[in-house]
């Protein structure tokens, strides 16, 4: 095994080389998917493009912790409504999954993870609460994700390590100079502002 010093950047290099036999299946799953496919194969070919989507972000989410712990990570900051962002989280997940209301703010953040991370929260605050949808209230910089369960908050929060999406969306809003923390039956998260303009 590698040191620990070396550990980041052996992930990191795997990342990357799993992203070429990841872009044939892809690609070849949508070259399949406009074929005339009879069922159940073209459910299946729906499911496997869905599915290497997904390992792509998980990937992506990695590469960036990765990044982080190995003190590598420069954020492509841009500004974008907070209230934009969460309707894009929520677009990511099935429809219905994820309610989002509230009254948007400028958000200084890498704006593709940090999306990423919010779909991976309230997928995941669905899931492990047995939840058929979850709130999104955007208030400003802050968003509040709910209901919390007893089974989803340390899920959520990174202390049960039952999947890498939530401790992953974590590590990388800290680092962007957020905070996450539970409050009762909601998840707090605070997205940096952006500055005022002059």
């Amino acid at each position: 095994m590698p040191s620990d010093s070396r550990f980041p950047s052996l992930v990191s290099i795997a990342c990357h080389d799993l992203r070429a036999p990841l872009a044939v299946v892809y690609g070849f799953t949508r070259t399949l998917a406009r074929a005339d496919l009879e069922p159940p194969a073209d459910r299946y070919v729906a499911m496997i493009a869905t599915a290497s989507e997904q390992l792509d972000e998980l990937l992506d989410l990695l590469s960036i912790a990765t990044r982080i712990e190995g003190g590598r990570y420069a954020p492509d900051l841009h500004e974008i409504d907070s209230l934009a962002l969460a309707r894009e989280a929520a677009a990511a997940l099935e429809e219905d999954r994820v309610q989002v209301t509230g009254e948007g703010a400028p958000v200084r953040i890498d704006v593709k993870p940090t999306r990423r991370a919010l779909t991976h929260l309230a997928r995941a605050a669905a899931r492990h609460g047995g939840l058929d949808s979850v709130d999104l209230v955007v208030r400003g910089p802050e968003l509040e994700l709910s209901p919390l369960t007893r089974a989803s908050t340390p899920v959520l929060l990174g202390d049960d390590l039952r999947e890498f999406g939530p401790p992953a969306a974590g590590v990388l809003i800290r680092a962007l100079g957020g905070s996450l923390e539970a409050r009762g039956d909601r998840l707090h998260i605070l997205l940096p502002a952006a500055s005022p303009r002059e």
